[in-house]
């Protein structure tokens, strides 16, 4: 009887503690921009400022200008790429780059601006 009892315990013990322990993955988000540029010069800068601004992935699409990306919320948020993105010269649908860094971008790689706030 006394080995059932202890052998309950020890049993109740691991369950519990590994309930306690038990971590929960955050669950990603995906967003989708709109960012000017031109040409594969652009989307790969366009991609390298949204994954150093904190996204997990990031895929740019020169035809129609949307940006994909996935982050984890803890991590970044969309207005953070953006602003990310617009300070290496690329307007998004709600941030406009500065004039300064836009006009050092490489001539192939200047769009058509849009009307949108100023960063």
């Amino acid at each position: 009887m006394k080995i059932k009892i202890l052998f309950a315990s020890i049993l109740t013990i691991i369950l519990t503690s590994s309930v306690a322990f038990a971590q929960t993955k955050p669950t990603p988000k995906t967003e989708t921009i709109k960012v000017w540029g031109n040409c594969g010069m652009c989307k790969t800068t366009i991609e390298t400022a949204a994954k150093d601004a904190g996204a997990t992935t990031a895929v740019w699409n020169k035809t129609t200008k949307m940006l994909k990306i996935t982050y984890l919320g803890s991590a970044t948020s969309g207005a953070k790429v953006q602003e990310k993105i617009a300070s290496v010269g690329y307007d998004t649908k709600d941030l406009t780059a500065p004039d300064a860094v836009y006009n050092e971008l490489p001539e192939c790689c200047q769009y058509e601006r849009k009307a949108a706030k100023k960063n």
